[in-house]
């Protein structure tokens, strides 16, 4: 059949060719000529050629009447109550001259929208909703029966708690965004949806509370996502990240990934944005800074004092995880440092194989072992362990590959970078003490406190969303460096973190 370019309308004519013998042309409006608009779509969207796209044809009231949808990503139960419903329409056989609102009137479904274009329209099915084109009509009606596959709401196998919710987010950003406004029955809680990618048309959720989020803030973060040009986004919030901050060869993670509700709800009334990239249970909390990887859901689920303990076990951990060996093959390169008290520190056997090469085929060993682990089936993680602690943990020994207290050191550091409640964050501390490590082995004690000066000035100097990485340390406020150093009490906390610039600083008010 020829089609009839009278029929349908389009914006300004500019097709270009991008260079990969893909056309681009501006928008096309919905054509009266219903068959106009079916060629067009079994053409971009390959009706009878990709099972799953599919198109139902009904004769509703003496007009034709077509239902566009994806097997799939749609609620089938839904689609077929509505082709119920619109079937006793035609049933009833009362002639009308306003099909499109008795069709309308029937459409068993709380959230029916309009477009305007087939582009809009196809657009919004390949996300798992329906549009109907109803003959003689340019404008389509489409309705929200999204039911995309996915697993239920788990506890996070990165965020566990002896205490506390167990539901996570899932890969589903539509469970998501009910997950996190079962916890914030805020009325000025906004949802903002975005399409990023110019092939995967990818859902991405900017959340924010608005009369507590910096306007400024938000209106970054969108730009920013808006400014995204690619095909799709594989890698779902990884790729965001890269956008929305530039992280260049810096190792330390500049937002903060969680897939806890209750621990994105603390941010969102702290005055966040977080970012929900749909087809990923992370969700993105911007802007962060060194102190918010350090902390975990579990100080708030035990008493303060408690909560307090645990805090300083784990600052210790990590600290011992980043500091520990480099000063330990300090001690045994220049033993003259050691006090009297400390003399028994350092390697009492002779072994082929010097300090730092033991460290470092160690430290290899427990990173191949932790990548072998993730790998590996379930039922095979266990004897894995056995291997591993044979052949590192007493062949080795034996052999003289290894002396005990290197292992020992290893095994603490390593245990400190688990103990990190930041992946992230645990990965940077492992690159920067093998950097310590080779300023030890390369200038001994010059090289130890030259490297470690430069860390410290590399955290000053590192800024997230143009926010200081090391606040509240640098710049100091002395009242947040408390609530960092000690896990407060609930009702102590009067204001929001001034580090986001919230628009409401008073969190509750005195008594």
């Amino acid at each position: 059949m020829r089609r009839r370019k009278s029929t349908f309308r389009k914006f300004q004519h500019n097709n270009t060719n991008d260079g990969n013998g893909i056309e681009n042309s501006d928008k096309t409006y919905i054509s009266k000529d219903i068959e106009v608009n079916k060629e067009i779509i079994e053409k971009r969207v390959g009706l009878g050629v990709s099972f799953d796209t599919g198109v139902r044809t009904l004769e509703i009231l003496g007009k034709q009447v077509q239902i566009y949808f994806v097997n799939g990503l749609c609620d089938m139960t839904a689609i077929t109550e509505l082709l119920k419903e619109l079937m006793k329409l035609d049933a009833r056989d009362r002639e009308t001259p306003y099909v499109r609102d008795a069709i309308e009137n029937h459409l068993t479904h709380v959230q029916v929208e309009y477009k305007e274009t087939l582009e809009d329209c196809i657009t919004d099915m390949l996300s798992g909703l329906v549009f109907i084109l109803v003959e003689g009509e340019e404008k389509a009606f489409v309705l929200d029966v999204r039911n995309y596959p996915g697993r239920s709401p788990q506890e996070p196998d990165n965020e566990k708690v002896v205490r506390g919710a167990r539901d996570g987010y899932t890969e589903n950003i539509i469970e998501n965004t009910g997950l996190t406004r079962r916890r914030v029955r805020d009325e000025r809680l906004r949802h903002e949806i975005l399409q990023v990618g110019v092939r995967s048309k990818t859902d991405i959720c900017i959340s924010y509370i608005e009369d507590i989020a910096d306007p400024n803030l938000v209106d970054i973060v969108r730009k920013e996502l808006e400014a995204i040009e690619l095909d799709g986004l594989p890698m779902a919030d990884k790729v965001v990240e890269e956008y929305i901050v530039n992280q260049a060869g810096n190792p330390f993670p500049l937002v903060r990934y969680t897939e806890r509700p209750d621990v994105a709800a603390v941010h969102l009334y702290e005055g966040h944005v977080i970012v929900m990239v749909d087809a990923s249970p992370s969700i993105i909390i911007t802007p962060t800074t060194f102190f918010h990887h350090v902390q975990h859901a579990e100080e708030y689920r035990q008493a303060p004092f408690i909560g307090t303990y645990l805090r300083w076990t784990r600052f210790l951990g990590m600290f011992a995880s980043l500091f520990i060996l480099p000063l330990w093959l300090l001690m045994v390169l220049e033993p003259q440092l050691l006090p009297d008290a400390l003399e028994y520190i350092g390697p009492s056997e002779d072994t082929n194989v010097s300090e730092f090469m033991q460290i470092a085929i160690a430290e290899f060993g427990i990173e191949l072992m932790r990548m072998a682990a993730i790998h590996a089936p379930s039922p095979l993680t266990t004897a894995l362990g056995l291997v591993a602690a044979l052949l590192i943990g007493e062949i080795a020994i034996e052999v003289g590959l290894f002396t005990s207290e290197v292992i020992l050191y290893v095994a603490l550091s390593a245990i400190g970078t688990f103990a990190t409640p930041s992946y992230e964050l645990g990965i940077a501390i492992k690159i920067l003490r093998f950097i310590l490590l080779i300023a030890v082995v390369s200038f001994q004690l010059s090289g130890f406190v030259i490297a470690a000066t430069i860390l410290l000035l590399l955290l000053v100097g590192i800024r997230s969303l143009d926010k200081p990485y090391m606040w509240p340390f640098l710049p100091f406020d002395g009242a947040a460096l408390w609530q960092i150093l000690i896990r407060t009490t609930v009702p102590s906390l009067r204001r929001r973190p001034s580090i986001v610039d919230p628009q409401d600083p008073i969190r509750q008010s005195p008594e």
